[in-house]
């Protein structure tokens, strides 16, 4: 049973260990990581997590699983490098520290989920079914879909958090996010995902359900997105 703490949440997440899935709060890539890169990422979710348990959320947005180019570098869902800083003040905190080198690596996909955040303007609290960077056996820099098995032996995470932070409101950035989600017996509302010309919709999805003003599709360049 994981006690009511970021420290404790993020301790079990350490300890997680699968076949062909980076866990980027233990492992390092010594291709790309700075010395210490598991713990800095560590440290930033905990900085958000507490952030969270402390003033609450007004909803979980959630995908499948963390990418190459995102959650693998980060250890934050849905959140590249370069929105690093944008995380840290949705959330209030001072400061979220990169633990790679080199130029800040961007994702697509982040970059339009954080257009859309920055329009909703309210604390999001940012995740995936499954918390780690699945990718295929002996290729480390690619994306896979994780399995049945892997997504059920993380339940308990989903659990806590759930619990914990008490969200108005799930919602599943995609539809395979959304049948995860329901496989696990959490009900979330679903917005398509913006990758492969999926980004009018994912727009028009996020507004409705935020109550925003109606955007054109013509307002973001429309690109085919990791």
């Amino acid at each position: 049973m994981i006690g009511l703490s970021a420290s404790s949440f993020v301790d079990r997440m350490t300890a997680l260990t699968f076949d062909n899935a980076f866990n980027p709060y233990s492992d390092e890539d010594a291709d790309h990581d700075l010395p210490g890169a598991a713990a800095t990422r560590c440290d930033n979710l905990r900085k958000v997590i507490d952030a969270s348990l402390d003033t609450g959320v007004d909803s979980m947005w959630i995908a499948r699983d963390l990418g190459y180019r995102g959650g693998r570098r980060t250890g934050l869902a849905l959140t590249d490098e370069v929105h690093l800083n944008a995380h840290a003040a949705m959330m209030g905190i001072d400061e979220l520290v990169r633990s790679t080198g080199g130029p800040a690596v961007s994702e697509r996909t982040a970059g339009v989920v954080w257009d859309m955040l920055a329009a909703v303007d309210r604390k999001v609290f940012l995740w995936n079914v499954f918390p780690l960077h699945p990718h295929d056996a002996g290729a480390p820099m690619s994306n896979r879909n994780h399995k049945r098995s892997e997504r059920h032996a993380t339940r308990f995470l989903m659990e806590w958090l759930v619990d914990a932070l008490r969200p108005r409101q799930l919602v599943a950035i995609g539809r395979d996010a959304q049948t995860a989600l329901a496989d696990l017996g959490f009900d979330a509302a679903c917005v398509r995902h913006p990758s492969y010309g999926g980004q009018p919709e994912f727009i028009q999805g996020v507004s409705s359900l935020y109550s925003l003003p109606t955007r054109s599709a013509g307002t973001a360049h429309q690109l085919q997105l990791i």
